[in-house]
């Protein structure tokens, strides 16, 4: 990151948390699809990089808002989408609600992310998941779920 750009992450206002969609875009069998998230206010993590997906609209299913948001950002129309898990954050004792964020399993080809079109955010990349989290600049969530994921296989040490 350029260090005479702006950091919106901690100084810029206050953000109202929502129920999300999101994909774990998982290429080639092996690696991950993710976006530099935009350095701009308004929006959480600026400038992370983490996983495609976005807000439900009023009355959209999470499976409904996950293909609207992967069409916006990407251009791309999943075939299939598969639940993985999901993430629910309490902010009822702090005046909110409980937010829920979601995640979807999507499995594309090489060949398949060379035709998608970069629609919002400031780049695209394909990672290893050893690659992404060991990045400082990751959304912590969306890193959790990459893990979870990287780790299914695994014994993941939960009664």
């Amino acid at each position: 990151m350029n260090e005479a750009a702006p950091d919106f992450f901690l100084h810029e206002g206050r953000l109202s948390p929502g129920d999300a969609s999101v994909a774990l875009i998982v290429v080639d069998s092996a690696n991950y699809l993710l976006q530099l998230r935009d350095q701009k206010p308004g929006i959480f993590y600026p400038g992370h990089w983490g996983l495609f997906g976005g807000a439900l609209d009023p009355g959209e299913t999470p499976d409904a808002a996950l293909r609207r948001e992967l069409f916006e950002e990407l251009g791309f129309a999943p075939r299939d989408i598969s639940y993985f898990t999901e993430f629910a954050f309490d902010f009822a004792p702090h005046g909110g609600r409980r937010v829920i964020r979601r995640y979807y399993e999507v499995h594309v080809r090489s060949d398949e992310v060379a035709t998608m079109t970069l629609g919002e955010g400031a780049d695209l990349r394909v990672f290893a998941a050893d690659e992404i989290l060991g990045r400082e600049r990751v959304t912590p969530y969306d890193a959790m779920a990459i893990w979870m994921h990287a780790t299914c296989g695994a014994d993941l040490g939960v009664a």
